[in-house]
């Protein structure tokens, strides 16, 4: 699939760039932290980081006291996560075909890597979710809120990218999640005023 491709070079190229932008992400922002707190309060095993980049999140949940992994699809990205966070597993692959047993984790968390799947593949994404996930498991979505996409052709640091950003509206990705067979517990919305607000979804399988 081309947007896997284009994805998957995008952030091959930026991938340094994007490490040092994230680096402080987690530190700085209190209610992604409580999201994370939440999910490490109420996923009572391993959970997967789908999306991981250069795995901050992963090593945020790791000081938690969660056992994490992460897998990206881009190589470069699973790179700079195993030399920065030694010790914790990073695995290259997609989030539409999980190279994971079925039931073999009590959490998921995607934050803000859904944004570029397109929304025809999320169903399939949200399907792999739910096959890993053991009864019970907790899922955990970031999101960009709005409506439509736009190609980013620029990316972090200058370099080069072609990737579609795609905005959803919370009334969508609840009713999705939904009809994939999950639960939905809660709804957050962030930076309201922004130009483009932030959206953490909580459902359980």
């Amino acid at each position: 699939m081309s947007w896997l491709a284009d994805t998957r070079t995008s952030y091959d190229t930026v991938a340094e760039s994007y490490a040092e932008f994230m680096r402080d992400a987690v530190a700085t922002r209190p209610y992604v932290r409580a999201a994370l707190d939440v999910l490490a309060a109420r996923a009572d095993g391993p959970v997967l980081d789908a999306g991981c980049g250069p795995g901050h999140v992963t090593a945020h949940l790791h000081a938690l006291g969660v056992d994490a992994a992460g897998v990206d699809l881009s190589p470069n990205m699973v790179e700079l996560a195993r030399r920065n966070h030694p010790g914790l597993r990073f695995d290259v692959g997609s989030m539409t075909d999980l190279d994971r047993p079925d039931a073999s984790v009590a959490g998921v968390l995607a934050f803000w890597s859904l944004i570029h799947v397109p929304d025809d593949e999320v169903p399939v994404a949200l399907a792999q979710f739910r096959r890993v996930l053991r009864p019970g498991g907790v899922l955990v979505l970031g999101y960009h809120v709005g409506a439509g996409s736009r190609l980013k052709t620029q990316g972090y640091g200058g370099h080069p990218m072609r990737v579609h950003v795609h905005l959803r509206q919370p009334w969508w990705l609840a009713g999705r999640v939904r009809k994939a067979g999950f639960t939905v517990d809660a709804e957050w919305l962030l930076d309201q005023e922004a130009e483009v607000p932030q959206g953490i979804l909580f459902a359980k399988r």
